[in-house]
């Protein structure tokens, strides 16, 4: 049941089917801003319309499709960021207020208590952030897919784990809301995509890296936003699922 005490809303944006998220206090009517980009004025009337006060911005990590907006939110909104503090030099946005989170670190919301969880893999710092077994994952995962493993500070071998031993070891029940839309939904259980989601159904970190599940290098067709094979192309039983998308 969702808790009435918690504001979440997803909203799709941008060219790369972004999600950006409103994390908050209800009661308080204090919001994070989940990795802002693309169309900041949005964000903005959104937040006015319904009597969000923004106190905070969250990052689940630097790529500049989900840090785009940060630069034009602080213009009216002088807010802390927070970010993981392992992620890449060269993805970390060069803003005010940053603020470099340890692994499990539990941040605030009004009354609320987020706790983070360190899932690196798509880079260094990627983090997702989970709430009454609600977890907003960035592109730690995707819904019947991952982030992609073949960027600048991409670890197959730490995404493995990460969807392995966290993202995996959550409730059944918590329900997964991703960074792009990529998916058949918006969002899913952890139950759900432990059936779904091929990426949950490797039998070894070995195997997944020679099937070559984490590694897009398999790519001949382009969608909107994602690299995808088509469905029984040969060489690839299935196709490959989606990954993040051009060059993020």
């Amino acid at each position: 049941m969702p808790n009435p005490q918690v504001i979440l809303k997803q909203m799709p944006l941008g060219p790369m089917q972004n999600f950006i998220y409103f994390l908050g206090d209800a009661a308080a009517k204090e919001i994070a801003v989940i990795d802002p980009a693309w169309d900041v004025d949005f964000l903005r009337q959104e937040a006015k319309k319904n009597g969000y006060a923004i106190t905070n911005i969250f990052l689940t990590h630097g790529h500049p499709d989900h840090v785009n907006g940060i630069a034009a939110l602080q213009k009216t909104h002088d807010v802390p960021v927070y970010i993981s503090r392992h992620e890449a030099e060269f993805y970390t946005p060069k803003c005010k207020n940053l603020k470099k989170i340890a692994p499990g670190e539990t941040l605030k919301i009004g009354s609320l208590e987020i706790k983070t969880l360190h899932t690196p893999g798509h880079s260094p710092g990627c983090q997702c952030f989970f709430i009454d077994e609600h977890l907003i994952a960035g592109d730690a995962i995707f819904i019947d897919g991952c982030g992609r493993c073949d960027l600048p500070g991409s670890d197959p071998k730490a995404q493995y784990h990460s969807l392995y031993e966290v993202i995996m070891k959550l409730p059944g029940q918590t329900i997964i809301y991703p960074g792009h839309d990529y998916g058949p939904t918006p969002a899913a259980t952890v139950a759900q995509q432990k059936k779904t989601n091929p990426y949950l159904q490797c039998a070894s970190l070995e195997k997944s890296i020679r099937s070559r599940h984490f590694i897009g290098s398999h790519r001949t067709r382009l969608f909107p936003g994602t690299f995808r094979q088509v469905p029984g192309q040969p060489g690839q039983a299935g196709g490959l699922p989606p990954f993040d998308g051009p060059g993020l």
